[in-house]
């Protein structure tokens, strides 16, 4: 991405990439305890974590080596080097690929940045209109691309939002009615923060996604604080969220992503119930008020028709 401004507090509005595998490194390394990774600690550490040579030492690299790295330097790295330092920091495969990506962008293939505007193809929106379940279809930026009208009972009316607000971060950090939807929201949060983190790491082009990251760090505090944590998150499937509707009550939807064939990085989410239970019973209720005549005295999403 092209250089980001830094908010007040010195976190990156966006991923410039050496100032990202600088702060990235620092936090890893920040979070390991000497006496996890059997370094022996005398006295009281000013700061916490692993010191640089210690996490240099641990890795089999030289200080010099590794100091470099962390300053953002890692062009000229071999894999074998990196591996060892993820290895050290003990990094799960999310974070792993995001420091490759970060150390060696020239070698490591990055998506471009797509088209601003993602129509789906009409096939896709059949699809959603014929699953039972609440589905929508995302970007990597999270934008809303497509749905079904059960999606709408559940997570709100997106038909009356303006385009640009049909994004699943903007509607969690920025939008208190969308986040009423969640039983608890905050569970969420961190996880769509390091999503962004890692499709920006993937799309170091996307001036749209840099923007977007821009927008929250400066309107929401909450998004802010998780921003400068560093995370990298891939949600994968079977996730239990737990919901909240103003006619039913509290129930629990299972998250399934699934990728979708095509030049477009897009995911299609869907959320079903475990059946034979009392989330199933809530959800059935509300997918037959999504049949019923719209004039009735009440739409599914809980607003007087």
């Amino acid at each position: 991405m092209a250089s980001q401004a830094a908010t007040g507090d010195g976190v990156a509005s966006g991923l410039d990439r050496r100032a990202e595998l600088r702060d990235f490194l620092r936090s890893r390394r920040a979070r390991l305890r000497p006496e996890d990774v059997g370094v022996l600690s005398h006295g009281r550490r000013r700061v916490p974590g692993l010191r640089r040579e210690e996490l240099a030492q641990l890795a089999g690299v030289s200080y010099a080596y590794y100091a470099r790295l962390e300053q953002g330097y890692g062009e000229t790295m071999s894999d074998e080097v990196l591996d060892a330092v993820a290895r050290a920091l003990r990094l799960n495969p999310e974070e792993r690929e995001h420091l490759i990506r970060m150390a060696q962008p020239g070698r490591h293939a990055t998506t471009n940045a797509a088209p601003s505007s993602q129509p789906l193809r009409p096939s896709i929106q059949s699809l959603l209109d014929t699953i039972g379940v609440p589905a929508y279809v995302i970007s990597r930026r999270l934008d809303i691309l497509g749905w079904n009208r059960l999606a709408l009972a559940v997570f709100g009316d997106w038909d009356r939002l303006r385009p640009e607000d049909l994004n699943v971060a903007r509607l969690m950090f920025l939008s208190p009615e969308a986040r009423e939807r969640f039983a608890d929201p905050h569970l969420l949060d961190l996880e769509i923060a390091g999503v962004l983190r890692m499709n920006a790491g993937k799309s170091p082009d996307d001036s749209q996604l840099s923007s977007l990251i821009q927008e929250l760090t400066q309107k929401s505090p909450e998004f802010r604080q998780l921003w400068a944590r560093h995370e990298v998150t891939c949600r994968g499937g079977g996730n239990v969220v737990r919901m909240r509707h103003p006619l039913v009550g509290e129930y629990d939807l299972i998250h399934e992503p699934l990728a979708l064939p095509g030049g477009a990085p897009m995911r299609m989410v869907t959320h079903h119930a475990e059946p034979g239970t009392p989330s199933a019973d809530a959800l059935r209720m509300l997918a037959s008020w999504e049949t019923e005549p719209q004039d009735g005295p009440r739409s599914p999403s809980g607003h007087r028709a």
